[in-house]
């Protein structure tokens, strides 16, 4: 009787084993499955995508971050020529670069050189300093000394607008003198770049004087009062 019984169990517990297992398999195989399956092969894709987005997303605040150095540069650029501006504007005081110079021999009292200064092309700018700085060669005894006659301050240089100095080489009733081809003229003392001008003739300088600048070349015909 017990054999009988245990067979029995053995066999229904097999027999659950059977319908556990079929059962698993048909879940396995089944066509809900199946459609989990696309779906999450689906969503393997979508998240797939996903990552290539992330990944051009990431270049893109790369893109906008040289589009702000871009802008960066360009407002440099302008600063830069906001200063240029400056340089070869209104205001600025006249460096003797600035201006172009001629040289011509007058007979008037007893003979004198005319210097007109004019503005290059494309500069702006003023003579604040009544007194050009001028000298024969490089010796104390040849630095011309200020009269004081005609001035203005300050003198507007631009386009075709000129100033005018008159240097007398030589002030003494005597031989003595040094002979210059050359004169050398400066809108100040302190200016580093000085232009050095040739005579329209060989001057005799023995204690030399200049005027003030003018724009009426008849106040700079330089006299001793």
């Amino acid at each position: 009787m017990r054999s009988r019984l245990a067979a029995r169990s053995a066999r229904l517990v097999l027999a659950a084993a059977a319908v556990t297992a079929l059962a698993a398999t048909t879940t396995a195989c089944g066509p809900e499955d199946n459609g989990a399956a696309d779906s999450a092969a689906t969503s393997a894709a979508s998240s797939a995508g996903s990552g290539g987005s992330d990944s051009s997303s990431s270049d893109s605040p790369s893109t906008s971050g040289s589009s702000t150095g871009g802008s960066n540069s360009s407002g440099s650029t302008d600063k830069t020529d906001s200063g240029d501006a400056g340089k070869s504007g209104y205001g600025q005081s006249c460096g003797t670069n600035d201006l172009d110079f001629t040289v011509t021999s007058e007979s008037q009292a007893g003979g004198y050189y005319l210097v007109t200064a004019k503005a290059k092309s494309g500069i702006t700018c003023y003579l604040d300093i009544n007194t050009p700085s001028v000298s024969f060669g490089s010796g104390a005894d040849g630095v011309a000394s200020p009269v004081g006659q005609g001035g203005e301050d300050p003198i507007k240089l631009t386009g075709s607008a000129v100033a005018y100095t008159g240097i007398s080489p030589k002030t003494t009733n005597n031989n003595d003198g040094k002979e210059f081809e050359n004169v050398i003229i400066a809108t100040t003392e302190e200016d580093p770049d000085p232009a050095e001008l040739k005579l329209p003739d060989t001057a005799t300088v023995d204690k030399p004087i200049v005027t003030n600048w003018s724009t009426n070349r008849a106040e700079t015909v330089p006299v001793i009062v």
